[in-house]
């Protein structure tokens, strides 16, 4: 089945902060390892802010989307509640990495996108 962004829907589309912080990064970092692993698709976290039309449409489409924040400001579930989709969320800052602090390195990637992966 096609989504309206013209693409085939995956079981899970992931949807990444890239904010200004190395939390922001590191979740941007996790939902490409994600996607090159093969675990999940993604698509624009922006988009669907911005309402374009196709974006929100294969949200709403996507079996399961999942949304990874970089902190507890959690601004991509704001996003997806306030355009009332479904989703799963996961906040970098509960797998032991440090706002501001915790060096985004390969290994950091790899253990968080691990562990997300086996949530799935």
């Amino acid at each position: 089945m096609g989504c309206a962004c013209g693409l085939d829907c995956p079981v899970l589309i992931s949807y990444a902060c890239s904010g200004a912080a190395n939390t922001g990064l590191l979740a941007d970092q996790v939902a490409r390892k994600l996607m090159g692993d093969k675990v999940a698709d993604m698509s624009c976290l922006a988009a669907v802010g911005a309402n374009v039309s196709g974006f929100v449409l294969s949200a709403k489409e996507t079996p399961r989307n999942i949304v990874i924040d970089g902190c507890k400001l959690g601004c991509g579930a704001k996003v997806f509640t306030e355009k009332g989709l479904i989703f799963e969320h996961y906040v970098i800052t509960d797998f032991g990495v440090v706002k501001g602090k915790t060096p985004i390195t390969e290994e950091v990637i790899q253990t968080v996108s691990a562990e997300i992966a086996s949530r799935l």
